[in-house]
């Protein structure tokens, strides 16, 4: 069984950074996407960032085009995602989600606060 755990959110200013992780583990095979989503209070849960298994192609939600960034350690089957000049629309929970022979895993979340 596929398990997947977010770690990295916490609470910070505006203007400021953070760094998520998402390890994955359980499957045999390799994780052909990997991306993070994110739900904000009374929101639906929306697309953040995904990054292919190359990790040379990666596709953004415009609203954080040029601020976020997701990379992967395929050896380490983790993904990460930096996110700089934090605004106070970023906040929200933050779920990993991974794929794997069709099956789709996710993980619990992470809160990320970003105060005015």
């Amino acid at each position: 069984q596929v398990q997947v755990v977010e770690s990295g959110g916490g609470l910070v200013q505006a203007g400021g950074s953070l760094r998520l992780s998402c390890a994955a583990s359980g499957s045999f095979f390799s994780f052909n996407f990997m991306g993070w989503y994110r739900q904000a209070p009374g929101k639906q849960r929306e697309f953040v960032a995904a990054v292919a298994r190359s990790g040379g192609s990666a596709n953004y939600a415009d609203s954080v085009k040029g601020r976020f960034t997701i990379s992967r350690d395929n050896a380490k089957n983790t993904v990460y995602l930096q996110m700089n000049s934090l605004k106070p629309e970023d906040t929200a929970v933050y779920y990993c989600t991974v794929e794997t022979r069709g099956i789709r895993s996710w993980g619990q979340g992470t809160q990320v606060t970003v105060s005015s």
